[in-house]
């Protein structure tokens, strides 16, 4: 699928941004992000890295793909919004649960970061021609 120089430059901003995530997920946020497992999850502490560590090998992986695997951009563009969907029921649980992390020390705040999940998932479509993809199918 055909993309535009702003949508390409898009794409490698976004796959630097996942791949950055995902090394704080092993490294210097991996306390932030245990604070969006879920709480409906196990909460021992071991299956709560578990979940912080694999969530950040995904995401370095889906970063650096990407930025490196232009030819499946469609495919990687459906997984990373298939990815983002899952790990929201995250920050539904952050907000829910009243748990401070990133910043996002009142409801107000953790209120307002559920809004940009659309915006990701819309994000990785659109910079990978994913969407165009999905809507040329659809009317065909």
């Amino acid at each position: 699928m055909k993309t535009s120089i702003f949508q390409n430059i898009m794409r490698v901003v976004l796959g630097v941004m996942m791949t950055l995530a995902g090394i704080g997920h092993l490294t210097f946020q991996r306390g932030e992000f245990q604070a969006q497992v879920p709480r409906w999850l196990p909460s021992s502490p071991e299956f709560m890295d578990f979940v912080v560590i694999a969530s950040g090998v995904v995401e370095i992986s889906l970063g650096l793909c990407l930025i490196f695997w232009v030819s499946k951009k469609v495919k990687i563009g459906l997984f990373l919004a298939i990815f983002y969907i899952l790990i929201f029921p995250g920050n539904i649980s952050q907000y829910t649960n009243g748990i401070d992390a990133f910043g996002l020390d009142t409801d107000q705040k953790r209120l307002i970061r559920l809004f940009f999940q659309p915006v990701l998932i819309l994000w990785a479509l659109w910079s990978t021609g994913a969407l165009k993809y999905l809507l040329k199918k659809k009317n065909s």
